[in-house]
């Protein structure tokens, strides 16, 4: 279905495109073209080997617009952490001001839709916006550049360390079938800033829609950004989202993914650590079961010396689930002294769910301390056994056990809210039938 994105392009190139300046527009003909040129990656991709995207290509989704009716403020409460945080609320791809809001912002923090910033934040916007996200080998990047109009824009200025979460939130709601949502975003923290963005997708209606987002961050010079995706889209959904972060001199990242939704669902987080003594720690947990398709890739490109790594992704499939975890560690010639750790652990609760599991490190450095691994297994047979012989149901025995495979990579989210959010729905999940057999305080901390 390329011609089809040829024909929205063409619509929406003669629309005006938004209010985006020349620039912008020029990013966007480069973008298209290369989208062309590139065509939907196949399993002879490398990066796509485990991953069909036949479900999207053969697909003719629409460009979705404002939504007509706006959805009530009640059906958001699941997706929301705190009304003191500032949230940016985006439905069906378009910023709506009056589901958004929060607490003020201190001086030296902006955040805004895109279309503000192409005016308030000029320079900010003329200096990354498609500089740090290439897609000349990305045809899911080249499609969401191709189409930028809407998303949000957060700068932080130097010194400055905001105590309150960023909220970014995506919900689809039934006005979504079988259209297409490309938002795209841009996270700038100047030197030695500090802040957590929260990025949340969800569905709020059953139904078949694709949502391809982008952000790209500029973490600065003893920076340091917290970054937590949180992917709950419909159960027919297709989603890909690619973060994609550039690291200076003594920053640190931390990467947080949450994926339990979607039909076929990938993101992709990618950082490069461009100045000495970086640090990146990504970690996540996906679960998926009846016949999802959950798919994380990841790059860690280090290439300043004196660098280190961290990465911890956890799984849970169970039905016909199929997850895939591609993550590669590069070390350039340059990065002497790297320490890069990196781990996949996998739990397969049925027969029929499966894994496809593969830690790279590519390492041209003589002088560095990497190492990588992955498990794959089923629920241990010693603590089962335990925990009946102590008079547990066998199945509560499971629930809990699985449970307390994904809270050890939960328990690594500081941002309390998330943190405990996430483990609660995460136990609720696989304890819900137990509901008056567990004391209420049971998964609390």
């Amino acid at each position: 279905m390329i011609e089809s994105y040829l024909r929205n392009f063409e619509a929406f190139s003669a629309n005006g495109g938004g209010s985006a300046p020349p620039a912008v527009r020029s990013l966007r003909l480069s973008a298209i073209t290369r989208f062309e040129t590139l065509g939907f990656p196949t399993t002879k991709n490398e990066d796509w080997h485990f991953t069909s995207t036949a479900p999207i290509a053969e697909t003719d989704f629409s460009p979705l617009t404002k939504s007509a009716r706006t959805p009530d403020a009640s059906a958001l409460s699941p997706y929301r952490f705190s009304a003191e945080w500032h949230t940016l609320v985006f439905v069906n791809g378009r910023y709506d001001a009056g589901l958004s809001g929060g607490a003020a912002l201190p001086d030296g923090v902006h955040v805004m839709p895109l279309g503000r910033a192409y005016i308030e934040l000029s320079l900010v916007v003329d200096e990354y916006l498609g500089n740090v996200a290439s897609f000349d080998a990305h045809t899911f990047t080249a499609l969401n550049t191709a189409f930028i109009n809407d998303g949000a824009v957060i700068h932080v200025r130097k010194d400055v360390e905001l105590a309150v979460p960023i909220h970014l939130l995506f919900v689809s709601d039934a006005a979504a079938a079988d259209g297409v949502a490309q938002p795209r975003n841009l996270i700038v923290l100047d030197r030695h800033a500090k802040a957590t963005v929260v990025e949340s997708y969800a569905g709020l209606a059953p139904g078949r829609y694709f949502t391809n987002a982008v952000t790209e961050a500029v973490v600065g010079e003893g920076a340091t950004l917290t970054h937590l995706k949180l992917q709950q889209e419909s159960a027919d959904a297709f989603h890909v989202g690619t973060v994609d972060v550039r690291q200076a001199r003594d920053s640190h990242l931390f990467s947080f993914s949450f994926a339990t939704g979607g039909a076929l669902a990938r993101t992709n987080i990618y950082t490069t650590l461009r100045g000495e003594g970086c640090g990146a720690t990504l970690n996540g947990l996906y679960i998926g079961d009846r016949d999802q398709h959950i798919d994380h890739q990841t790059r860690i490109e280090h290439v300043a010396p004196g660098c280190y790594s961290r990465e911890l992704y956890k799984g849970i499939l169970d039905g016909e689930a199929h997850g895939v975890f591609n993550g590669k560690v590069f070390v350039h010639p340059e990065a002497q002294k790297t320490d890069g750790k990196q781990t996949n652990n996998t739990l397969l609760l049925s027969e029929k769910a499966r894994i496809d599991t593969k830690p790279q490190l590519e390492i041209f450095a003589d002088d560095v301390k990497c190492t990588h691994g992955a498990t794959v297994g089923r629920l241990d047979e010693t603590a089962l056994f335990y925990m009946k012989s102590r008079g547990v149901n066998a199945r509560l025995a499971r629930d809990l056990l699985t449970y307390a495979f994904a809270a050890d990579v939960l328990e690594s989210i500081e941002c309390t809210e998330v943190r405990e959010g996430l483990e609660a729905a995460t136990l609720q999940r696989y304890t819900r039938q137990w509901a008056g057999v567990l004391p209420e305080h049971a998964g609390s901390r």
